[in-house]
């Protein structure tokens, strides 16, 4: 048999992991890393439109940014600690005391967000 060109190896590495991506892992992470991709996907808009545009409002800039980034943080933070595989390292932590610690994070978090657009 003869090897297979070089170009299609990237192509058939990113088919495997989404193809073991989507037989592995649970609706409950799936749903989490969309909202990932949301976050960051909005982040890189904000961003560019501070850079393509205008940073006028500055705080307005700031605030979302800031937003994004620390929602992003305790949502990663939340997936680490509701993933199966890490049963070991967050013993203690239910998935319900996870999600409360998320939502506590979020509001502390949204409430300076707010108060710093003035």
């Amino acid at each position: 048999m003869p090897p297979k060109p070089a170009a299609s190896e990237p192509t058939s590495a990113v088919h495997t992991l989404w193809k073991a991506y989507n037989e592995n892992t649970s609706d409950r992470l799936k749903f989490i890393d969309a909202f990932l991709v949301f976050l960051m996907l909005s982040g890189i808009v904000q961003f560019a439109y501070c850079v393509l545009v205008t940073t006028f409002p500055y705080n307005a800039f700031l605030s979302g940014f800031a937003s994004t980034v620390g929602q992003f943080v305790l949502t990663a933070s939340l997936r680490s600690q509701v993933n199966p595989d890490n049963k070991n390292e967050f013993k203690d932590v239910s998935p319900e005391r996870a999600f409360a610690d998320f939502a506590v994070g979020s509001i502390v978090l949204h409430f300076f967000v707010f108060n710093w657009l003035g």
